[in-house]
């Protein structure tokens, strides 16, 4: 979920908006990284933020937010209380040539932070101008197919420096990914993705199972559900397409399993829920027939608060200057979830 230029049935607004956000980075090659932003202290109110994830640090008492910045970078800042952030830290700067000599890293999207095994780990897009063999812009409406993959980064500290396992993304180089999420069942982890709607127009979720270092895939790709499944979701009157953003899978208090995702709705950008008939992320998945959050605000996660709040994170509004993320207290009645009221001061 963006950073995550959204892949929209509104797509051009999103794309906008994440140009604005990159500003000149999607045009600039990395040979000339930014120089290193000035740290002060601020409230998320004043920053202009989307597709960010939370991680509480249990280690460092410690919550850490993370986002795409300029450059192809990711910027991170950090708080006690989730008012007063400190930052931006810059915790990863594209290398020049990651994926090869003639592609063009121009943006990141969408990253994620995790701990896990005793290490930190981003999830992350990247998003590139070097075009896939077929095009569909001369027959019709439709958006440029180029490569764009979700890759793993290791660290052995939340504010890095992170390093990529390898130099291609993580998931297939052919597939159009984003929106990479790490969920962990019976000791196996996985990523839990979108497959662009740009590739394949009817976006999915999907999962493969990962190596238990992270480091590789594990198995092969199964899609979870379809954009179109969403009874709440909308197709695109420009592209004819159906969404699928920022997947994120919470274990609810009574065992079930639900999965926050995006798309759009009559309200504009809108999060939804599914939740697993079998309790596994196998599925099979049903889709919630109300959405959980539509003012125009998606791209979701959900984190626990050190004194035990639950709280999910998206950013809304979905387009413009006002781009903010947004935290609201949650409740989980173990059947589904809802908002309570958004959090005082964040």
């Amino acid at each position: 979920m963006s950073d995550a230029g959204a892949r929209t049935g509104a797509a051009c607004l999103v794309l906008a908006a994440t140009a604005a956000l990159a500003g000149p980075a999607r045009a600039q090659q990395q040979q000339s990284p930014p120089p290193p932003p000035q740290i002060t202290q601020v409230r998320l109110a004043d920053v202009m933020m989307r597709d960010a994830s939370v991680l509480p640090d249990p280690t460092s008492h410690t919550y850490y937010i993370v986002a795409s910045g300029r450059g192809a970078s990711v910027r991170a800042y950090t708080s006690k209380d989730l008012v007063t952030w400190e930052g931006p830290h810059s915790i990863f700067q594209t290398p020049a040539g990651l994926w090869g000599s003639d592609v063009n890293i121009r943006s990141i999207w969408a990253p994620e932070l995790h701990a896990y095994g005793g290490r930190y780990y981003l999830f992350l897009t990247f998003d590139t101008d070097r075009q896939l063999p077929e095009q569909w812009q001369s027959w019709f409406n439709w958006l440029p197919r180029v490569r764009r993959g979700s890759q793993v980064l290791v660290s052995e500290s939340p504010l890095g420096p992170f390093r990529p396992f390898a130099g291609e993304p993580t998931l297939p180089q052919a597939m159009m990914t984003l929106d990479g999420t790490l969920w962990v069942e019976d000791g196996v982890p996985y990523m839990v993705y979108s497959h662009e709607w740009v590739q394949i127009v009817d976006g999915a979720i999907a999962y493969v199972p990962l190596e238990a270092d992270l480091s590789k895939l594990a198995g092969e790709p199964k899609v979870l559900f379809r954009g179109s499944d969403g009874p709440w979701a909308r197709r695109s009157k420009d592209y004819g397409c159906w969404v699928t953003d920022g997947p994120y899978l919470y274990r609810s208090r009574s065992g079930k399993l639900f999965m926050l995702w995006s798309s759009f709705s009559e309200t504009g950008y809108t999060t939804g829920i599914a939740i697993s008939a079998s309790g596994k992320l196998a599925g099979p998945w049903v889709q919630q027939a109300e959405p959980v959050y539509r003012d125009d605000g998606g791209h979701p996660m959900l984190f626990t608060t050190f004194d035990g709040q639950l709280i999910m994170s998206l950013h809304s509004p979905n387009s413009g200057p006002g781009q903010r993320i947004r935290f609201f207290e949650m409740e989980d009645d173990g059947n589904t979830l809802r908002v309570v009221k958004p959090v005082s001061g964040s």
